[in-house]
């Protein structure tokens, strides 16, 4: 594969995706693991499909159909959040499946045969444009200026919520700003894994760097690490066996992160032991 990563564009932009991706869910996968933000991050993440299937109805590009709908979902969870209550994981599944209905409901409004949707489901990295790699870039950009530039605020935030506010961080300014990061990342990796499998990517690399190290700068370098690793292996071995490339890449970082546990909670019982 190396040296037809040389020779093909699409291999080459595959790469790179790969990378910018990788940054993204390290970045932000490490806050959302941090503050067990997974549920809400779901919501937000099928909550986009509305916004494909709206894209495909009115005639403009899916992507920014689906870039609008996170981004709403973003801002309405965060309201749910805080003031819904203990009732707030009912109204985010709700919106988890309302998402999902309005894009099935849009398509079969269409007139005709209704399109392929199955890159946006389950996402198809190896048909990333160089299009698709500037707005990668783009996002990956604004979200690492964002998370360098305030790293003492969001280390007080994640560690001391409570103490974060009392000090006057902006709490409720990050936790928005939060949101919205985690609704462009979304969008990116649609791209890469599909809106079904994007959980995995945002999740794994970081929930794996976790079980290794305690530093917070080295956690996130080592979640982006982890993400490049998972989405190299899982496009090579796509390449090599033919298969779908989203797919693949879940399937590597699943079972990375289920070997790393298995492996730490044995050498913890034995130190316990």
């Amino acid at each position: 594969m190396l040296a037809d990563l040389l020779k093909y564009q699409f291999l080459q932009n595959a790469f790179i995706a790969g990378i910018l991706a990788s940054v993204l869910a390290g970045v932000i996968g490490f806050i959302i693991v941090e503050k067990k933000m997974i549920m809400m991050s779901g919501g937000i993440a099928h909550a986009s499909y509305g916004g494909v299937g709206l894209g495909y109805l009115i005639g403009i590009e899916p992507i920014y159909g689906a870039l609008g709908f996170s981004l709403l979902s973003a801002v309405s969870v965060g309201l749910i959040k805080r003031k819904g209550g203990t009732d707030s994981d009912i109204v985010i599944g709700l919106f988890w499946s309302l998402g999902m209905a309005l894009g099935i409901i849009f398509i079969s409004l269409m007139p005709g045969y209704p399109p392929n949707l199955t890159s946006y489901l389950f996402g198809n990295i190896l048909a990333v444009t160089r299009a698709d790699l500037m707005m990668m870039l783009v996002v990956a950009i604004f979200v690492s200026v964002l998370f360098i530039s305030l790293f003492n605020n969001w280390k007080a935030y994640l560690f001391d919520e409570e103490f974060s506010g009392i000090r006057g961080t902006g709490v409720v300014l990050l936790e928005y700003l939060l949101l919205i990061m985690i609704a462009l990342t979304v969008v990116v990796l649609i791209r890469i894994v599909g809106i079904i499998l994007a959980l995995a990517i945002l999740i794994a690399p970081a929930a794996t760097a976790k079980l290794l190290f305690r530093k917070m700068s080295a956690r996130v370098m080592m979640s982006v690490v982890f993400g490049v690793l998972f989405i190299f292996f899982g496009i090579w071995l796509a390449y090599t066996l033919n298969t779908a490339a989203g797919a693949m890449i879940v399937l590597v970082a699943v079972i990375t992160y289920v070997i790393t546990y298995i492996a730490t909670s044995s050498k913890l019982r034995k130190k316990i032991k």
